[in-house]
């Protein structure tokens, strides 16, 4: 039996086609509020440096859903630290891989757990990188030092292959994406994908803060540049997933699952 969340993107999207009017009562908003999203994503092993390093700065674990108390002299160098990171804590300590996306009506949470754990078992090569701390689109994230092939492989093989569990974009999906602001090819990839920033645009980063002012972002800079060294983190190797839900509109994305990567050079 379909979840009713399911009904509802059915309903709305059989409107849409049909071009007949949907009801925006506050019950029918409140219920597409409630639907779940899921993304695949890259997130550090648990309990690792990495993954301290990251999971402390926003103030929150996404492998527990716990809140966390910032380092040690940040508030300090930072008082509207909470705020800074108010937009990346709501994703948790990540890299995105397959952006955020509501089941289609014909798939389930369980499908999609088996689909990341099949994905994680096909051997393939495992990117590794030179992690830095550098400004991107106005905010501060840890990024490789220069590009890699096989990333940008890991990233368009998880685009296409998790795509079946996609519902299609509403909308107000595509509004929100500002489609005027996209370059053309961006705004085919958003149609195709349901995300502009993916093939030839994709960039990995594993966000620290929201975007900053001018003035604001070299001390922040400096602050996490000499933090992110202090863990002497030379090399990264990009070996996981992990399949991240955010079970309303209002909630944080926590980790249902994660898996390692098999390396095709693995016997």
């Amino acid at each position: 039996m379909e979840s009713e969340p399911n009904k509802l993107k059915l309903f709305v999207l059989t409107r849409f086609l049909k071009r007949e009017p949907v009801s925006t009562s506050r019950n029918a908003i409140e219920a597409m509020a409630a639907i779940p999203r899921y993304a695949i994503y890259y997130a550090p092993a648990p309990g690792s440096e990495l993954d301290r390093f990251g999971a402390a700065l926003l103030g929150y674990d996404a492998y527990t859903g716990s809140e966390l108390a910032f380092p040690d002299g940040v508030l300090q160098m930072a008082p509207d630290w909470r705020d800074l990171t108010q937009d990346p804590r709501k994703y948790g300590f990540h890299a995105t891989l397959k952006a955020p996306f509501s089941l289609a009506s014909d798939q389930n949470e369980a499908g999609l757990e088996a689909a990341c754990e099949a994905f994680a078992e096909t051997p393939r090569p495992i990117p590794i990188i030179k992690p830095v701390v550098d400004s991107i689109s106005g905010f501060i994230a840890v990024i490789p030092g220069k590009p890699s092939a096989e990333l940008e492989l890991l990233a368009a093989d998880c685009t296409r292959d998790f795509d079946p569990f996609r519902t299609p974009l509403t909308p107000e999906d595509r509004e929100r994406r500002n489609p005027s602001k996209l370059t053309p090819r961006q705004r085919e990839r958003l149609e195709r994908w349901g995300y502009p920033y993916v093939m030839e645009d994709f960039r990995f980063h594993m966000t620290l803060t929201g975007r900053l002012p001018d003035e604001r972002r070299e001390p922040i800079l400096d602050m996490l540049r000499h933090r992110f060294a202090a863990i002497g983190l030379d090399t990264l190797a990009i070996d996981r997933i992990a399949l991240f839900c955010q079970n309303n509109a209002q909630a944080r994305f926590r980790i249902v699952n994660h898996w390692k990567l098999r390396s095709i050079s693995t016997p």
